[in-house]
Formats: structure tokens, sequence, C-alpha cells
């Protein structure tokens, strides 16, 4: 699973029969303490209402097919959470609700 925060929404008009309906968002990995971007982002199907700016866990690949809403879809990423705290070393480095 990756930590990564939704940096925005893509719309496409044109698209795979199995992705109509399907909430396309822009995100990128996050650096677990710092939540600092890392690397490039990427698209990912969300599968749980994810908004803009949280911060949330993501399947890529075959896992990216396992979800009730993704299933024999041709998707290689998807939001399957929103994170609501994390917690390492003793110190929680996120929590949503301070955000």
């Amino acid at each position: 699973m990756i930590v990564a925060r939704v940096l925005g929404t893509v719309v496409c008009t044109q698209k795979d029969h199995k992705l109509e309906g399907a909430k396309l968002h822009l995100v990128q990995a996050v650096d677990y303490q710092t939540l600092k971007g890392e690397g490039k982002p990427l698209v990912a199907v969300d599968s749980v209402g994810a908004g803009q700016g949280e911060i949330v866990l993501v399947v890529a690949g075959s896992s990216a097919r396992q979800t009730s809403q993704t299933q024999n879809t041709p998707v290689d990423a998807v939001i399957m959470a929103i994170v609501d705290t994390i917690d390492m070393e003793g110190r929680t480095v996120y929590r949503k609700d301070a955000q």
C-alpha cells in the first residue's frame, strides 16, 4: 500500500465502459513522517469518496482490481481508504481532524 495525497481530479469524457461512473483522482505518494510529496503523481480510481488534499491509501497492480468497484476493471491503482491517523515511534505524525 502507498500513503498518498489527493492532488486533484482527472476528467475523461471518453473511457472504457467499465470505468463509466468511476471518479478518477491524481494522487502523489508522500513521505510517512513529513507528508511531503515524493515521486511522480499517478491516476487512481476512487472507491471510497476521497477529496482533494486528503491523505489516502492506494494499492497498485493486481491488488487494484480487488475492490468491489474495480473488480475485473482495467485499473492499475485505486484509492481504497482515507487515512484518519498515522502514528509512528510513539508519536502522531498525522491526524485528519487536526488539518
